[in-house]
């Protein structure tokens, strides 16, 4: 073993593959199929409560302050970014599957926290438990899927994955609002959560293989793959963090248009279903509305994913951000259903552009021994966005109005497309 090998590879995490490993997305169709469903009912968990939450504040518990309301979000976002940066460094140490498996055990609470909530403090801590169950359960499924799928498919794998996870949070909303409309909102839309729960957890314990055997076949034939151009790569934790922050052009840039990213979804998440109330619209079709977003975008993702692996990600990631910015003036300004339908709808668009992109890049750079932890910090700065929507767009919705902190979130998203574009270098090795 030469010495640069001895410095790629890290002692704790090094793992001989199965003799069986083979990557490639045909080669584990069958595992990688069964992680897709998996993330479709990670995103469905959240999907039960997104319609509804807001309406549940004010109507149930007579919240009316945009920032307390947003508390919730807030919550999740921040207890999700730090789960993220746990299971990044966890799956590279223990395994996936176990890491998997424990994401599962903290949402099982979650559905009957929020059937019974007797005041607003049991949906934040409901949220808490949430987060922690998105972070550990979402993280490890990306990871799996791109150390199954090998070099060439990240783009494709990762399109799929955010594809079921978000299509899953779009049906599931717009479900969750559909029987909040005929039933009332608790406690049948968290009914689905529950349901969702039970079946993630009983695939994830008897069916989901170990993948970690791949990541090092990867790692012991890494033709193809690139290195950070401006640093070589190391298996320190805090390195890592270094340069999925600030030190790596194609890294920092990501997690900073992450971060973005989901803010305007954090953003949308607790005003969106608000600032169509205004209008008068029904609770049908406001659950419309909130689901045309993650709708489009997670479609959109089955599209974008494969793209990026013919035309690369840099272009892809500046363009998804401007039309964001787009979306969102288009938001700010209408003040009718058609108008707020167009929108969302181009704001799901935008987000399909980055989403699965944004995670090829971290998998292109990212070498297998520390691509957990990658992937974890670039989550991290990602999901921190929940929290900075929630807080920042509660605040100036409070001081300003509703559509002042849409302006603000069409302006951060112009600035990340400005940075995308100035500092990221093409980082698939087929365009570069």
């Amino acid at each position: 073993m030469t010495a640069t090998r001895r410095f790629l590879e890290d002692p704790v995490t090094h793992h001989h593959a199965a003799p069986t490993a083979r990557l490639g997305l045909r080669a584990n169709a069958a595992q990688f199929s069964l992680l897709v469903a998996v993330n479709a009912l990670v995103g469905g968990v959240v999907g039960q409560q997104q319609t509804v939450l807001p309406m549940l504040a004010a109507e149930d518990f007579g919240l009316t302050g945009y920032t307390v309301i947003f508390t919730y979000i807030a919550a999740f976002g921040i207890t999700k970014a730090a789960s993220n940066y746990a299971a990044g460094i966890l799956v590279d140490r223990v395994g996936r599957k176990p890491v998997l498996i424990i994401g599962w055990l903290f949402a099982v609470p979650v559905p009957l926290m929020l059937i019974f909530a007797p005041d607003w403090g049991w949906v934040v801590a409901a949220n808490v438990l949430l987060g922690t169950n998105q972070g550990l359960t979402w993280s490890t499924t990306v990871v799996m899927k791109i150390d199954l799928v090998g070099p060439n498919k990240r783009g494709l794998a990762m399109g799929l994955n955010e594809a079921a996870g978000y299509g899953a949070l779009a049906v599931t909303s717009l479900l969750a609002g559909q029987l909040a409309a005929a039933h009332g909102l608790r406690p049948a839309p968290f009914l689905l959560g529950a349901a969702y729960v039970a079946l993630g957890l009983t695939l994830s314990t008897l069916l989901v293989k170990e993948t970690r055997g791949h990541a090092t076949l990867e790692q012991d034939h890494p033709a193809g793959h690139p290195s950070p151009r401006d640093a070589a790569p190391v298996p320190s934790s805090w390195n890592v963090f270094a340069l999925s922050s600030w030190r790596e052009p194609a890294l920092a840039s990501a997690s900073q248009a992450g971060l973005v990213n989901n803010l305007n979804f954090g953003l949308a998440w607790g005003l969106f279903p608000l600032l169509f109330a205004t209008a008068d619209l029904s609770l049908r079709q406001i659950s419309l509305l909130f689901a045309l977003y993650p709708g489009v975008w997670g479609v959109g993702q089955l599209l974008t994913g494969a793209l990026s692996d013919r035309y690369g990600r840099k272009h892809l990631i500046t363009a998804g951000m401007g039309l964001q910015t787009v979306a969102l003036a288009v938001i700010a300004i209408a003040d009718t259903f058609e108008g707020w339908a167009t929108g969302t709808i181009l704001l799901g668009a935008g987000t399909a552009m980055v989403y699965p992109t944004l995670l090829a890049a971290i998998g292109d750079v990212a070498a297998p021994a520390w691509r957990g932890r990658a992937v974890g910090i670039y989550r991290l700065w990602r999901d921190l966005g929940y929290a900075f929507g929630a807080v920042v767009g509660g605040v100036i919705a409070d001081l300003m109005g509703l559509h002042a902190a849409v302006w603000a979130a069409a302006a951060l998203s112009a600035i990340s497309a400005l940075i995308v574009a100035t500092r990221m270098y093409e980082t698939h090795p087929r365009t570069q």
